[in-house]
């Protein structure tokens, strides 16, 4: 098969749309961190966010944006039925829940509302995890670049979700730090001193403790197969 010249105007195309990719999936990234940070500065500062009409406007317009994002990555996409399938998750991630509660006057509770309220994490983790994938040459690097990146993601917004949970009625949680170091305790299943008290609490810490059990061997395999490619023949020896 012949290389395609560079003149060829579908290798053009094809640069052009990876360019729009890329600052679409930056923009995206962009805007999910600085709602991160907005959530997690009113959150270890006990501001509540329902009343703010402030934060209510910014979401608004970053979840709209998320939106718009995913619909021209659907209009650019050459396999746009696979495109909806594989997004689908995130179209549903994407929509603006806090907005229409707030606009309807419903009813949740506060563990309800936080987990509305870092949905945006899902969303900027899963593009730095394809910006990795893009990056990488190996399948291998991309698909361990992208198990840190949800990894560290999962564990930062447990660790919020633990401290909003138990700062109020556990001694043993006097600021955020304790509570991400309960929550690194028990994704590595090393325990600490730390009960939780609260039922949200209790469950949060069996996630954890569930999630590193199912993850961390990914460790294992990954240097596994890094350690079997420094070998002259690629095969590791027996133990």
């Amino acid at each position: 098969m012949s290389a395609v010249s560079p003149t060829d105007p579908s290798h053009g195309s094809h640069t052009v749309t990876a360019r729009i990719m890329l600052a679409l999936h930056l923009s995206v990234l962009a805007a999910s961190v600085a709602m991160i940070a907005y959530i997690t500065y009113d959150t270890l500062l006990n501001i509540s966010f329902v009343t703010s009409p402030r934060y209510l406007k910014i979401q608004f317009w970053i979840y709209l944006f998320f939106l718009t994002e995913i619909f021209v990555e659907f209009l650019l996409s050459h396999q746009k039925g696979r495109f909806l399938l594989r997004n689908a998750i995130f179209i549903i991630i994407c929509i603006p829940y806090i907005s229409i509660i707030h606009h309807y006057d419903l009813h949740l509770s506060s563990q309800a509302y936080y987990l509305l309220r870092l949905l945006p994490m899902l969303r900027a983790a899963f593009v730095l995890a394809v910006m990795w994938g893009f990056m990488s040459k190996n399948w291998i690097n991309s698909m361990f670049g992208a198990y840190i990146i949800m990894l560290v993601a999962t564990l930062y917004f447990l660790s919020l979700m633990f401290y909003v949970e138990e700062h109020t009625v556990n001694p043993g949680v006097t600021d955020y730090w304790e509570a991400l170091w309960y929550s690194v305790m028990q994704m590595t299943t090393c325990g600490s001193s730390i009960n939780p008290v609260t039922p949200t609490g209790k469950v949060l810490g069996v996630v954890l403790s569930a999630e590193g059990l199912i993850l961390f061997p990914v460790f294992t395999v990954y240097f596994t197969h890094a350690f079997g490619r420094t070998r002259p023949d690629g095969k590791t020896t027996a133990p």
